[in-house]
């Protein structure tokens, strides 16, 4: 492997030259990834609906193309995970990206084309490398290995070609053979998918490595550390991976965790956030010494951005780089190599510069809690509480809820704040029902809360009423459409609705 690190840390710092191509020429770069994506999808049903042999630039392309949530797609994506081809791209559909986030399904399945996982996926992960490289020039980074904290993936076959996972699982599976010299664990092992007994083997099969750098959600990658330290005895992880030089972290913001890593990795690690959804590989920090993620421009994804206000609109509004501007929330709109067009992720994004084009992830189009990965969003919640009412016979009249952040004696969790109309209530019957209703509803909530893990059962609540009314009242917003949050990613509504109890 020691042989093998310095031809790949090479070819990764070659790479510069072509990212430097579609930093310098932007604008153009877009152009032709879209004009490439309709020259694909022409040949599709998807293609055939909309015209795509007639779009010969980007304005024509948007009167034709709607666009697209996940519900408007899911009929093409039913058929392709029947078996059945050139729906959304021209090439097979051999694997879907397994995730939540939808208000009538408990999963969603994005199609993942052999397009998609080379030239956006793949490739973004090499480039964040390169980037890493072009930071820090004197690194070693791999001549130690690279822990990969991944998701699980079950086997499940929708027909001889077909399969579908977690991500993470997906790529995992479908990774070159030299990218598995280079990484910990072992594919047995990070493919688990019961995550007390992954974290146990994680553990014991990485202590003893040589590890430089570590990819993971933070959620996890905190139990997994913490579980480390107490085997070792040690203080912090560079005292086990005195090498350790490096932490790739995404899917939820960081903010909460940095201190706490900081503490429990120690000093001199670099740590870098990536933007890989499902959908896509979107931007990764170049230097993280400057606030956002440098947004990849030739990854097969071509980008519109539509102002939030837009959002609901029968015709929405979108634009291309040339006209964002910076600090402005926008929903992020993709057209991929993978058969999505003109597809709205839910992700609203802030340019932090331009030329280069830098975003940063600023929140969902919809209310949501994602502190630890969850991504429960407000039709969840008020499902939920629905059903909890039913089970317990137990009115709601108001409620909302934020996280609850990990420290150093608890794992994270959800807190509720509820006003119920019965005079008489069982909050820890409540709070059961409202549990289970969650996990049946979300498989991202169902998979953080396995054995409370990395998140505990909901702390509820009950709040005498005339609070919610007395806070609404502080704020001039009593009447009319105004309304409680139900869903918050931070604790200051939360914390200011506290303040009102006698």
């Amino acid at each position: 492997m020691k042989l093998l690190s310095p031809t790949i840390s090479r070819l990764a710092r070659f790479r510069n030259w072509h990212i430097d191509q579609w930093i310098n020429n932007p604008i153009d770069t877009q152009r032709e990834v879209l004009q490439d994506l309709v020259t694909h999808g022409q040949y599709t049903e998807f293609g055939r609906k909309y015209g795509f042999d007639d779009l010969f630039n980007i304005r024509k392309f948007k009167e034709k193309v709607p666009i697209h949530e996940y519900e408007d797609l899911k009929p093409y994506i039913d058929r392709l995970m029947l078996g059945e081809e050139n729906m959304l791209w021209n090439t097979p559909v051999n694997w879907f990206a397994k995730s939540s986030g939808t208000t009538n399904d408990k999963s969603k399945f994005i199609p993942i084309t052999e397009s998609s996982l080379e030239d956006c996926h793949f490739q973004g992960a090499k480039d964040v490398l390169t980037l890493f490289y072009n930071y820090k020039t004197e690194s070693d980074l791999l001549t130690g290995k690279g822990l990969v904290i991944g998701g699980s993936h079950q086997i499940n076959k929708l027909n001889e070609d077909v399969q579908y996972g977690d991500l993470s699982a997906v790529l995992l599976q479908n990774t070159p053979i030299w990218a598995n010299w280079i990484r910990t664990p072992e594919l047995s092992i990070a493919l688990m998918d019961e995550w007390e007994s992954k974290i146990e083997m994680l553990a014991a099969s990485t202590i003893e490595e040589d590890v430089s750098s570590i990819a993971g959600v933070p959620t996890w990658t905190m139990v997994l550390i913490k579980r480390i330290l107490e085997i070792t005895g040690k203080s912090t992880l560079k005292e086990v991976w005195p090498n350790l030089e490096l932490y790739i972290h995404g899917g939820v913001s960081f903010a909460p965790y940095r201190e706490q890593f900081k503490k429990l990795i120690g000093e001199r690690c670099t740590y870098l956030e990536m933007y890989n959804a499902s959908e896509g590989f979107f931007a990764a920090q170049d230097n993280p010494e400057v606030e956002g993620m440098l947004l990849f421009l030739n990854h097969g994804i071509f980008y519109e951005f539509m102002p939030v206000e837009e959002y609901g609109k029968a015709d929405p509004v979108t634009i291309g780089l040339k006209d964002v501007e910076i600090g402005k929330n926008y929903a992020l709109v993709i057209s991929t190599n993978g058969g999505l067009w003109r597809y709205l992720v839910g992700d609203t994004v802030q340019f932090t510069t331009r030329y280069p084009f830098r975003i940063k992830v600023s929140g969902r189009l919809k209310q949501y809690i994602n502190a630890f990965g969850e991504e429960l969003i407000s039709d969840n919640a008020d499902k939920a509480i629905y059903i909890a009412s039913q089970k317990t016979g137990m009115v709601v009249n108001d409620y909302t809820a934020a996280p609850v952040y990990f420290n150093d004696k608890a794992n994270g969790a959800h807190e509720w704040l509820i006003e119920f109309d019965n005079s008489h209530i069982n909050i820890d019957q409540f709070a059961y029902e409202l549990d289970c209703a969650l996990k049946s509803l979300n498989s991202d909530y169902e998979a953080k809360r396995y054995k409370d893990i990395a998140l505990s059962m909901p702390k509820l609540k009950a709040l005498p009423k005339g609070v919610f009314h007395d806070w609404l009242k502080s704020k001039g917003k009593l009447g009319g459409q105004h309304k409680i949050p139900r869903l918050s990613n931070n604790r200051i509504y939360i914390e200011e609705i506290l303040s009102f109890l006698p």
